[in-house]
């Protein structure tokens, strides 16, 4: 059978399928049958177990409760020996704060009675992991562990409890929900948030941050230490490049001075290799720079496979912000217009980030104060198609796009790590010590997703919408990052959230409806219009009870009522019946005109407490926990094949797949990016901030069809492009027969 290579990299930590599976000692994986079921080789069983998910039984039916056996097994004979016993519950609460483990003060926010009751709600859930990957993961990754790293100090059901504990800081009733939330699987926190809530040895629970670097060395030298104390509390941190004066630009008018940027990136590069959350995260980083920045090409050639190593950047991400007026000038056949910012700040006194260089694009050609380059339009973008074919790099962020569905005033300048964050900023300003004169605001975003399936079973889908958006809200209050004083103003002014979802293929396939399909993308576009309406009622209902809004409400489109006009001035139904039946059975009330005529009265009388509310990531570590498909993207493979350390490879199922189902999972390579486009288009109608798209090609794809795609998603209204990925073919003869993730 042809091996269509059903792994691939869906993060950078992902395991590439290669040419023959083998057993730890070299012979070949085969098909299951008795003499193999009961392990391999010199495996661990539940390793062994695990394994027997990519092999096909004696009826070619996939595996699927060995999977079940290999978690089960791993929770039975690897956790539990090393679990730490307590004789109650109070007993390890008081152990746990006496040892440093757990943080005192919100544990004495509540009685003891009801610190036991709440651990008791969690384990009544009876909660079991139903793949061996998403066990391996939670145990691995997020569970408490003594310092030496010996015993285990937390099963799942006292990680949720401590999290809902933590995050409720005294309110039980908000404390209750979020345990039944988590524990169901309807909502999940971020890593961040999962992993550190309620400890007392910790990182902080914000999931990115962005930086804004002005042109001049106090701002770079400031940025970058803000960078290492960011990396260091464990967030992916972005910075902004393009107000940097571009390599040969004058320095105190002497011409031919400027380094650019490049040199700043190497900076940024060393400083995240060494700063990282306790050894638990590794710092990561990205920088963003503008399409018409004269240092543009320079910045991209820092990511080819034959970059001089003086100037190659290979862990530091890239992201390129392009307006409109390049894709026309590419569609005319034009050159483009690169502009100095050093120049355009002297001139109009305004930072290039912050000037919509579309709308002035013409009068800063014509301006002969502003010195600039000219390179083809087109030759740009297939150099973009080059590079991300040769490293899935740069991301995109369309800039016009992004800042015409922007509720905010400002402009929307850059994204994060993932893509997803979008958010207005403001600069910094800096005196000769580096101390700050002017304290500007930069960007934080606290991060969870609603399970699309578990969510759309809950018995109030509303109050599950607002227990998630309440959660993500005290991680914003209970932040205080001092040592970057304009994250901490950014966060206390916006109480910005990102609430996003997961599991929509997995939904849809359990409904047996194909992704990116009429029904797929109806129901996309009404479920994320009706939790568009419930965040928003929850922050309204926020801003009351704190008698708060955001900074800069009363400059915003919520304020005017400008923003809902688009839900007043049509009706938004299902336009399929099976949509419409699934919301009916499913009990969740679609918000109709004279809910959001109300909702509009409201909020322009008294505020919402969050700036931005909802932003859809990649979602990685926790889909395997909450055994969801990521983020709104189709599967990557049926059977998905990761390293895990010295574990070696895991198998992990396609989540809500079954043999009887297998049809409705195809794969983000088969599915093709203009469906998953269009599944994210409908999205982003309803989405404040921005979806981590990635886009899937197979290995015949030229350039040309990456440039396709780039162009296909700026007509569709995407905001950002995440990754390109592309599918690596097998060699031919090196099928394995037997092999579920060669044959599906």
């Amino acid at each position: 059978m042809k091996n269509p290579s059903a792994s691939h990299r869906l993060e950078d930590t992902m395991w590439p399928l290669d040419a023959t599976p083998t057993q730890p000692h070299g012979t070949t994986l085969r098909t299951a049958s008795a003499d193999n079921a009961g392990g391999v080789g010199k495996r661990k069983s539940y390793h062994a177990l695990n394994a027997q998910l990519n092999l096909f039984d004696a009826s070619g039916k996939i595996q699927f409760d060995k999977d079940i056996q290999a978690a089960q097994d791993y929770v039975t004979h690897h956790v539990a020996p090393r679990m730490h016993q307590f004789d109650s519950t109070k007993q390890r609460l008081e152990w746990l704060v006496d040892n440093e483990y757990y943080e005192r003060d919100f544990l004495e926010l509540y009685d003891d009675a009801f610190l036991c009751a709440m651990y008791d709600r969690a384990h009544r859930a009876k909660h079991q992991f139903r793949t061996f990957l998403g066990a391996f993961k939670f145990f691995t990754s997020y569970a408490l562990k003594t310092f030496d790293g010996s015993r285990f100090l937390e099963g799942y059901e006292e990680r949720v409890a401590t999290t809902a504990l933590y995050l409720a800081q005294g309110d039980e009733e908000l404390a209750e929900k979020l345990v039944d939330d988590i524990m169901t699987g309807r909502f999940q926190p971020a890593t961040p948030t999962f992993l550190n809530a309620g400890k007392a040895q910790r990182g902080e629970m914000v999931s990115c941050f962005l930086l804004r670097i002005e042109d001049n060395l106090e701002s770079i030298g400031r940025s970058v230490n803000s960078a290492l104390q960011l990396s260091k509390r464990g967030g992916g941190v972005a910075l902004l490049l393009s107000n940097l004066r571009e390599s040969g630009a004058p320095i105190k008018k002497i011409e031919n001075q400027a380094s650019g940027v490049v040199p700043v990136m190497k900076i940024l590069e060393d400083s995240f290799s060494y700063a990282n959350q306790l050894g638990a995260r590794q710092g990561a980083g990205a920088v963003y720079l503008h399409a018409h920045h004269p240092d543009i090409l320079r910045f991209l050639d820092t990511k080819r496979e034959n970059a001089d190593e003086k100037v190659r950047i290979k862990t530091l991400s890239l992201g390129v912000v392009i307006p409109d007026i390049t894709f026309r000038l590419a569609k005319e056949n034009k050159d483009m217009h690169l502009f100095s910012p050093y120049d355009i700040t002297r001139e109009y006194g305004v930072a290039m980030s912050d000037m919509s260089i579309t709308e002035y694009y013409d009068e800063l050609v014509a301006n002969p104060r502003i010195s600039h380059t000219t390179i083809k339009a087109r030759e740009f973008f297939t150099t973009l198609a080059e590079l991300q074919f040769e490293s899935g790099y740069p991301y995109i962020l369309f800039e016009d796009t992004v800042n015409r569905a922007n509720p905010l005033k400002g402009h929307i300048n850059m994204s994060n790590l993932c893509s997803e964050i979008l958010q207005v900023n403001t600069p910094s300003t800096y005196g000769a010590s580096g101390d700050y004169t002017t304290v500007g605001q930069d960007i934080s975003c606290n991060l969870g997703s609603l399970n699309i399936a578990k969510a759309f079973e809950s018995p109030d889908f509303g109050e599950t919408v607002e227990t998630a958006v309440r959660a993500l809200t005290k991680v914003s209050d209970l932040t205080n990052i001092e040592a970057v004083p304009s994250i901490a103003h950014g966060n206390a002014s916006m109480h910005a959230i990102g609430l996003g979802q997961m599991n929509l293929h997995g939904f849809l396939a359990s409904q047996r409806i194909p992704y990116g399909c009429a029904e797929a993308l109806d129901f996309t576009n009404i479920y994320f219009l009706t939790v568009t309406y419930h965040a928003l009622r929850a922050s309204h209902a926020l801003a009351v009870e704190k008698g708060q809004r955001f900074t800069g409400f009363e400059e915003s489109t919520y304020a005017t009522g400008a923003y809902f006009d688009k839900y007043i001035d049509q009706d938004w139904a299902p336009a399929t019946e099976h949509v419409k039946q699934l919301f009916h059975e499913a009990g969740v009330q679609i918000p109709q005109r004279e809910d959001w005529l109300r909702l509009k009265n409201q909020v322009m009388q008294d505020g919402i407490y969050n700036a931005y509310l909802q932003a859809v990531p990649p979602t990685g570590s926790i889909s395997y926990i909450n055994d969801s498909t990521a983020s709104i993207h189709p599967i990557a493979s049926k059977i998905e094949i990761r390293k895990e350390g010295r574990l070696g490879r895991v198998y992990y199922p396609a989540p809500e797949m079954t043999n009887d189902n297998l049809e409705y999972f195809d794969d983000s390579y088969a599915v093709g990016y203009e469906k998953i486009i269009d599944t994210y288009a409908m999205a982003t109608q309803h989405v404040d901030q921005g979806l981590s798209l990635t886009l899937f090609f197979t290995a015949d794809t030229t350039t040309r069809d990456i440039n396709k795609a780039q162009i296909y998603a700026w007509k569709a209204g995407i905001k950002t492009l995440y990754y390109i990925r592309l599918r690596q073919s097998a060699l031919q003869g090196t099928e394995v027969e037997g092999c579920v993730s060669c044959a599906l």
